[in-house]
């Protein structure tokens, strides 16, 4: 058995392999940041029906696995209780508001991994920390709304174009 002394072992995750597999064959326009949830079409109309009918339960265990955040994490930025969590647990389907509040997660957790062209760990980083910009809030906490998932995304157009707030 080879030695493993001074390498250091990397795992990459499904869900992490999945969205890097998924970037290259995207063409622009596309929500390629569904791939985080497990989704396989990007077009708009796909995404649109799927978030009528609420995305499974497993979308929310596959996006809390990527952005290595319990549960409870995950449930509170998608402003779901844990009593309701418990519910759609159950029941195997998220309703569609909760889907779209997840989509949301995903679409900023991408963009934060665009910016740190492709580097998992920093984007996660990043996201987990208080950001001068952002006045010294969390980017994370601040997807709770769509207004401050925007104000998320803005900086990050404003740091890909070196453009420093």
């Amino acid at each position: 058995m080879p030695s493993q002394r001074g390498a250091k072992k990397q795992r990459v995750s499904d869900t992490d392999a999945d969205y890097a597999a998924a970037r290259p064959s995207l063409k622009s326009g596309q929500h390629e940041y569904v791939s985080l949830l497990g989704l396989r079409s990007f077009d708009t109309a796909a995404l649109m029906k799927r978030l009528e009918e609420g995305v499974s339960f497993a979308a929310f265990e596959r996006l809390k696995r990527s952005l290595k955040v319990s549960s409870r994490e995950l449930a509170d930025v998608a402003l779901i209780t844990q009593r309701t969590l418990a519910r759609r647990k159950r029941a195997g389907r998220l309703d569609p508001d909760e889907s779209d509040r997840l989509v949301r997660v995903s679409r900023v957790f991408a963009r934060s991994i665009e910016l740190f062209e492709g580097d998992l760990e920093s984007a996660r980083s990043w996201l987990m920390r208080p950001v001068f910009a952002l006045g010294g809030a969390v980017p994370f906490e601040m997807v709770k709304t769509e207004v401050g998932a925007r104000e998320v995304e803005n900086l990050i157009t404003r740091l890909e174009h070196g453009v420093f707030s």
